[in-house]
């Protein structure tokens, strides 16, 4: 039933279509939508409550040269079907198939690639003003929903909206939920006028609002106030933006395609900065959605006909495991508190707040603020673990260095989704948190392995009495290392022993490490693998003996190769008379990596065990400095095992 959408090749095709037909073209878009996520996994229910405010905006607007910016936006599936991309969406989030999320390299309707919240007014303001210095009459349009209006950059934008002399619209896209249900006074007070509004009176509220706002004609200060003196006041958000120099719309009915269109036509005619709060629904079209939008906000693939999951992942996560590991450590010490910025589910943290509710706090998509009031706690006594992904941590960079590091205080900063994300691609991938935190002094960086690992490690952050760095991937964890010791400040620790070379492997990549180490056994070279266990402070002692072996050191991180735990090592060898084979550094390239999942991009950068094996073989072929005949003897061996391995594949051909 896509008779409609098949004939959509781009937004131009939208003028074709009445308004009747724009409901039909609604329902095709959910169908494709819903069936392609069932597939591929992805943002569901997000999705499904912006198709008839996407259709509307691209109806009205013409976005070949006006703008349109999404903030977060991991609502934009009905914009790229809309925009020439209906015939890909099948490759929705796969490897070198669409992104699921805007991307300037897809198409030139993406304005910005984006995945974090809060920068679309920013952004937009420095657009109108560029529009604005040239004289130029392209419209600019912002989609912020109401988790994201709240960020702290969000404001920022507000703020200084006052310099903006000319059309800029905001869409406040209001459905109660971040990944999460919205956190926070403001979301309070946006709650507060979504329920004391019904569909009457949205819809009333936009008659009104079209009856007194003409196109032309009527001077606008005018028409303005007509809205403003026909509207409630007691509950009108209208108090908070227009104050900031923003004129104020709403609330009206996001699923209104009628009422959308009129409305956005009259206010892309407002020669100043307008906002307009829509309403619509999570989920909208999909029953399961609606009922559990958190569950469907990001899902994997699901059976269609009843929402439910096609396969949860085997085995325990790395997320499960600190979750397990906080809730124990909680019961035992009533000076732990936990903190999200609006990822519960996410981070793991659901567990500790159904046991420890007055000890949670989810303070939003306010990164930099969850950071500041952990150092508030932590300096009262109590030992915060703010829990959020890498790639999010980037933003509250510098209230970790002076509210956190600068005070010595001991925060624990739980950083999930470290290293490869996979399929949400490279505005998500946690490549450099170890570059950013390792220089601050007092901060101590360590990553655990597997579970057991990973309760040991959070038993040591907890303890220490200075600010403590834990990461860990999206990923389950390992089964069959062996067990080891406590976590000791700066201590590594030797999983397997050997002569030949030596691999140095930090938190996920200990067990390809292991892995690779087996591989490269077959071929007669028999490597060491030491757990790095930190990357800061360094276990200096082991590894100045790594590096005064004379034999190869292999350093392998799930993080760039730049700024992480090889270049530690690596200024830890410049700084001292070490004769070495060198440091190799295996880890992410300087480079932002497209989105795929999570085990064809270790696959692609070579931190798979065969990608570990491959770089053992090569750093051999390399003579180590001060062994002149060891070393020629191991690259005889590492060369004898690729012709063999060569031999073998011919032999399979055939």
């Amino acid at each position: 039933m896509s008779d409609l959408l098949d004939q959509i090749d781009s937004p131009a095709d939208l003028n074709r279509l009445d308004r009747e037909q724009l409901g039909q073209l609604a329902q095709e878009m959910r169908a494709l939508i819903s069936s392609t996520v069932a597939n591929t996994g992805g943002h569901l229910a997000s999705n499904l409550g912006v198709v008839e405010l996407t259709l509307a905006l691209h109806y009205c607007f013409d976005f070949r040269y006006d703008r349109l910016l999404w903030d977060v936006g991991h609502q934009c599936y009905s914009h790229k079907l809309l925009t020439g991309r209906r015939g890909e969406f099948a490759s929705l989030r796969q490897q070198q198939g669409l992104s699921g999320f805007p991307d300037a390299r897809e198409s030139s309707y993406d304005v910005f690639t984006v995945g974090h919240a809060g920068t679309a007014i920013s952004t937009a303001v420095g657009l109108a003003l560029a529009k604005q210095l040239r004289g130029q009459p392209e419209k600019i349009v912002a989609v912020v929903g109401d988790a994201g209006v709240a960020n702290g950059m969000s404001f920022e934008g507000l703020n200084n909206i006052h310099l903006v002399k000319r059309q800029m619209l905001v869409v406040l896209n209001d459905n109660s939920m971040a990944i999460d249900v919205s956190q926070g006074s403001l979301a309070k007070y946006l709650s507060r006028i979504r329920l004391t509004h019904t569909y009457e009176d949205m819809k009333r509220t936009a008659q009104h609002i079209l009856e007194r706002l003409p196109v032309f004609g009527q001077p606008l200060v005018e028409a303005l106030e007509h809205v403003r003196r026909g509207l409630k006041t007691t509950l009108w958000p209208g108090q908070i933006f227009e104050p900031l120099g923003v004129r104020y719309f709403g609330p009206v009915d996001g699923h209104d395609l009628g009422t959308l269109t009129e409305l956005l036509n009259r206010l892309k005619a407002v020669n100043e900065p307008v906002l307009l709060h829509v309403i619509t629904r999570k989920g909208k079209g999909f029953e399961p959605a609606q009922q559990d939008p958190r569950r469907f906000h990001g899902t994997g693939p699901f059976r269609l006909e009843t929402g439910k999951a096609v396969s949860k992942v085997a085995g325990q996560t790395y997320t499960e495991a600190f979750s397990e590991s906080l809730v124990k450590l909680a019961r035992k010490d009533q000076r732990i508190v936990a903190i999200t910025a609006a990822m519960p589910d996410g981070t793991g943290l659901c567990k500790f707040a159904e046991e420890f509710g007055e000890r949670t706090f989810d303070v939003g998509i306010c990164e930099a603020h969850a950071v500041a009031m952990a150092a508030g706690l932590a300096k009262e006594g109590f030992r915060p673990v703010v829990a959020i992904y890498s790639t999010f941590l980037q933003r509250s960079v510098d209230q970790i260095f002076q509210e956190v590091a600068l005070q010595n205080l001991p925060v624990v900063f739980a950083i999930d989704r470290a290293g490869l994300v996979g399929a949400d691609g490279p505005t998500h991938q946690g490549f450099m948190d170890i570059a950013y935190l390792r220089p601050l002094p007092g901060m101590v960086c360590c990553s655990p392995a597997d579970a057991a690992e990973m309760a040991q490690a959070l038993e040591f952050a907890l303890k220490h009495n200075a600010p403590v760095a834990l990461r860990y991937p999206r990923s389950t964890v390992p089964e069959g290392l062996p067990k080891g010791e406590k976590f000791v400040l700066g201590k590594s620790r030797v999983m397997r022993q050997g002569k030949d070379l030596f691999i140095v492997a930090y938190g996920s990549c200990v067990a390809a490490s292991m892995e690779a180490a087996k591989l490269l056994a077959k071929d007669g070279i028999e490597a060491g693998v030491i757990n790095a266990r930190f990357a800061k402070p360094l276990d200096k002692a082991r590894f100045k003996e790594l590096l005064g072996s004379g034999k190869p050191v292999l350093v392998v991180e799930e993080h760039s190769v730049i700024g992480g735990l090889a270049t530690a090592i690596q200024e830890l060898a410049a700084g001292k008379d070490i004769r070495s084979a060198g440091v190799i550094s295996v880890g992410l390239p300087d480079s932002f990596l497209p989105h795929g999942s999570r085990e064809e991009l270790l696959s692609k950068v070579g931190l798979d065990a065969e990608g570990i094996r491959q770089a053992g073989r090569k750093a051999l072929l390399v003579k180590p400095a001060g062994d002149e005949t060891g070393g020629a003897r191991l690259a005889l061996r590492a060369l004898k095992g690729i012709k063999t391995e060569m031999e073998n594949r011919e032999t399979r051909k055939d």
